[in-house]
């Protein structure tokens, strides 16, 4: 039995909870609003809002109901747009779209509403966030973009004039949300939950498994993780950090002390897909997904981290993250096992990060080719070094001999020059959809030029890493 509530409505079905959110939504409650776009995550038309408690608080967050199992929804607030209309008057959110003519066709309008009203509920994030980032995953087929960032600008200056972040009686009392919210968390509270059950396919949160198998897995049985707390969290123990392999990106993007520790992380996780799927994507879905240019997986490649795998029976093993990787969508992980988390060394204080990335779009786009280096230089000698790359190899690419090439080495133009072509040697990128073996090998020396060129901008340029 699957419990929650939808806007004001307490649900109980019995249906397989594999199936999706959205046909549950539209099939079984007859909610129209909530439209069927792509069924990939990619265009916002059925973006809904996700509330549970977390620290005493109620949290929301925007998703895409398209590939979310319903399961996933148990002791869960779900919020449609109808759950923000209003009574008789159009909240805020849709006031300020009618005011800016930001609506044409109407299809995507009901995705938008919904990624801004969970905006005015979120709006003092640590993430600090924008109301156009709030809407980065919701598509306008009908290129209305400049009245809905106008919309947008004018639901942030509204809010000025809020009293803070999920005060729900003073964001109801100015018009942004239905007053029932206030009594939601109650609610949930109120709710016996029973335990899910664990056969069938392992699914976390769905953002690759159910874009190309929502249509099975409505059908089968599934084995739903995301809601084992215990694998969702980020901790700090004897110079290392350990991350629960149900972290989504926004949960990292949130941490004060990872952003201490990366402090371009806000820059370099803007360039991880739309919103509603950085609220929605696991790392350990990241990681068995196996793709060559998984971001997340290059990202903590060069951060020599460590993986915890965990049996049915409770045993757990490590291995190197550089070593589980074994051919195209192959990895070390049995049967019986789950990635159960992630660690890494916290990086010394003289040590400096980066991360890359060429797409098709500059943002919400699969990477052509991605990268991430960590370094530390010690006077003008490379004493530590890790480096991976995406696009250019059969499996997320950790790159050992150019790592090798660089160990102890001056940090000088001559010796950067001499490690990318020992990279050249070291990748083997195919041409596909996304660019040809040549354009690949371009991009691979361009990121990893460009890693330089950025975190020691005195020592190198455009100008000096150009080939003689």
């Amino acid at each position: 039995m699957i419990k929650f509530i939808l806007n004001n409505e307490l649900v109980q079905t019995k249906l397989n909870p594999g199936m999706t959110l959205l046909d549950f939504i539209r099939e079984q409650k007859q909610l129209k609003g909530t439209k069927i776009g792509c069924r990939e995550g990619d265009c916002g038309a059925c973006t809904v809002l996700v509330g549970e408690e977390n620290q005493s608080r109620m949290r929301y967050e925007s998703i895409t109901s398209c590939i979310s199992p319903l399961g996933n929804a148990n002791g869960k607030h779900i919020v449609t747009i109808e759950g923000v209309n209003l009574i008789d008057t159009l909240n805020v959110a849709q006031q300020a779209m009618a005011d800016h003519f930001a609506t044409q066709c109407g299809f995507c309008t009901p995705g938008f509403v919904v990624s801004m009203t969970g905006y005015a509920i979120n709006k003092n994030k640590t993430r600090q966030s924008t109301c156009n980032d709030a809407i980065s995953g919701n598509i306008c087929r009908c290129t209305g973009y400049k009245s809905i960032e106008k919309a947008g600008l004018e639901l942030e200056k509204q809010l000025m004039d809020t009293q803070g972040s999920e005060d729900f009686e003073d964001l109801a009392e100015k018009g942004f949300i239905p007053t029932y919210f206030k009594e939601i968390q109650n609610r949930l509270k109120e709710l016996t939950l029973l335990k899910p059950r664990t056969n069938g396919a392992v699914v976390a949160n769905g953002t690759d498994l159910y874009v190309h198998h929502a249509d099975r897995l409505t059908e089968e049985a599934v084995h739903l993780i995301a809601a084992d707390r215990s694998m969702r969290h980020i901790s700090f123990s004897d110079n290392r950090c350990t991350l629960g392999s149900n972290t989504t990106v926004t949960d990292i993007l949130e941490h004060r002390r990872l952003r201490e520790i990366i402090p371009n992380l806000r820059q370099h996780l803007k360039l991880v897909s739309s919103e509603p799927i950085r609220n929605m994507g696991t790392l350990g879905g990241n990681f068995v997904n196996a793709s060559p240019i998984g971001d997340m997986t290059i990202f903590f490649l060069a951060l020599n981290s460590t993986l915890t795998l965990q049996d049915k029976k409770g045993g757990k093993r490590t291995l190197a993250f550089n070593e589980f990787y074994q051919d195209y969508k192959k990895f070390d992980l049995k049967a019986d096992e789950l990635v159960l988390e992630l660690s890494f060394p916290v990086p010394s204080p003289k040590a400096q990060f980066n991360f890359e990335k060429v797409s098709k779009r500059t943002h919400l786009d699969i990477a052509s080719v991605n990268s991430a280096l960590l370094i530390e230089v010690e006077g003008d000698s490379i004493q530590e070094v890790h480096a991976s790359m995406g696009g250019v190899a059969p499996i997320p690419k950790y790159l050992y001999k150019t790592v090798e090439f660089l160990k102890g080495k001056a940090l000088d133009p001559i010796n950067i020059l001499k490690a990318e072509q020992v990279l050249q040697k070291e990748i083997s990128p195919i041409s596909d959809v996304r660019g040809s073996e040549q354009y690949k090998r371009l991009l691979g020396r361009q990121l990893f030029f460009a890693h330089f060129i950025k975190l020691f901008p005195s020592h190198f340029s455009l100008k000096n890493l150009s080939a003689p």
